[in-house]
């Protein structure tokens, strides 16, 4: 179909992403006989080795995307969450967002 192009490949991202977050639940509750809590990260976009890869004008374009704090994410940030939850011991279960509050639109 004309003019939907860009948008192929979206349901699969979607699905993945949503299976994540319902996998999450099910695990806590499955796991919590043996004492095994389960969490999961959902990060925005981060400054990452491929990210590097990217010209410098685009990578501010998408700092710029993100609503606050209007940089990218950095993997200090996520270890420090992922240490937190650890630490922790009564969240379980949970999808926590690490995106600054962004939002993908449609392509």
């Amino acid at each position: 179909m004309a003019g939907y192009e860009g948008q192929i490949g979206q349901a699969a991202y979607a699905s993945s992403k949503a299976g994540v977050i319902g996998m999450t639940i099910a695990a806590a509750r499955d796991l919590a006989a043996h004492s095994i809590r389960v969490n999961t990260i959902a990060p925005g976009i981060m400054e990452t080795p491929m990210l590097a890869t990217v010209p410098a004008d685009a990578r501010g374009d998408l700092a710029t995307s993100v609503p606050f704090p209007r940089r990218l994410g950095r993997p200090d940030e996520y270890a420090r969450l992922a240490a937190f939850l650890v630490e922790h011991g009564y969240i379980n279960g949970e999808v926590i967002r690490m995106d600054g509050a962004l939002r993908m639109a449609p392509k």
